[in-house]
């Protein structure tokens, strides 16, 4: 639980006591939950939001207890982490990012690294019977993210080719693996030689340096790539524009290195770029993952740590050493 805004020391276990589940609500016991750079950000108090909060957007576990129908203790579920309403106008169109109560589980309201969540019954899914624990707490934040940026907003072909910057980020790594499910070529930015290593190893036709790599790309592709998977902002953005061929888009979900950047405006309106912004998806983006993963896409953890030492999770997490997903045993996992 985020109880003081001093980074991966503001965060700590607590003891809270058990209430009855809602009408509509179920209740889960956690297997496991994975963290995500907006977890530092909440123990940093960027995020602006008032402790307590327990913090982590993604879970998976068993349905304790429910209060609809549709559950029932026993089952294995997955969580979908966007909040919203449910009821107006854009969630009926299936729009839940563009709900006015729109928000992200474990920053708008508690989230998953606890030993039991209740949660609005809509917002969990049956959990990939392919898929270990860790696995299934490490692809819902990230991989819905990716899903919604590289199909619904980039609108990525499988002959096209993608650049993923900042490969090891957990996004990122998602990113590689969903182009390549997708048919695309994907190309890779990481400042970590090993993390380079490792996304060839995922697929990524080439890597290069985060530094001035828009030489590198051009070298590579000729004209330069289709769309550019962007979440770390000022840092790489205008090299990632530089970086787009003719009528290229870059997408974004983040902007890990700053809240302001500048571009060049004749590089955007002269080379027909688009520049997007995404954050999170709806459920029918979270069930088209859960489709893929069904046909053989998987996460990848990079670490699994028990819930007790979350505070070494976040520490890892701190240090961008990671490749991949950092996961918290909230219970003994298989």
């Amino acid at each position: 639980m985020y109880e003081e805004p001093i980074g991966p020391d503001g965060v700590r276990i607590r003891e809270r006591p058990k209430t009855e589940v809602a009408p509509g609500s179920v209740a889960v016991a956690i297997k496991a939950a994975s963290i995500n750079h907006l977890d530092l950000w909440l123990a940093h108090g960027a995020q602006r939001i008032a402790p307590p909060r327990v913090i982590a957007a993604d879970g998976a576990g068993v349905v304790e207890s429910s209060g609809d129908p549709s559950w029932k203790p026993g089952d294995e579920v997955v969580i979908f982490p966007t909040l919203c309403c449910w009821e107006c106008e854009w969630c009926r169109a299936g729009q839940n990012v563009k709900c006015p109560r729109f928000g992200v589980l474990g920053e708008h309201s508690d989230g998953t690294a606890c030993e039991l969540i209740h949660i609005d019954a809509r917002n969990i899914f049956r959990k990939p019977a392919g898929l270990s624990w860790p696995e299934a707490a490490a692809f819902p934040l990230t991989f819905l993210t990716a899903w919604r940026m590289l199909t619904t907003r980039a609108q990525l072909r499988p002959d096209e080719t993608v650049l993923v910057v900042g490969a090891g980020a957990g996004v990122a790594v998602a990113a590689i693996k969903i182009a390549r499910h997708l048919g695309a070529r994907v190309l890779v930015t990481s400042r970590s030689e090993a993390k380079r290593k490792r996304a060839l190893e995922l697929g990524a036709e080439a890597a290069f340096e985060s530094t001035d790599f828009s030489h590198a790309v051009r070298r590579t592709t000729g004209d330069g790539v289709d769309v550019v998977f962007e979440h770390v902002g000022p840092a790489t953005l205008e090299e990632s524009m530089r970086s787009l061929a003719l009528g290229g888009r870059v997408v974004t979900c983040g902007s890990t290195s700053g809240v302001k950047a500048e571009i060049s405006m004749p590089r955007l309106f002269f080379r027909h770029a688009g520049l997007l912004g995404s954050t999170m998806g709806n459920a029918d983006e979270f069930e088209a993952v859960l489709k893929a993963i069904e046909g053989g896409l998987r996460p990848v953890v990079d670490s699994t740590y028990p819930l007790s030492d979350v505070k070494a999770a976040l520490t890892h997490l701190d240090s961008s050493e990671q490749f991949g997903k950092v996961v918290l045993s909230v219970s003994d996992v298989g």
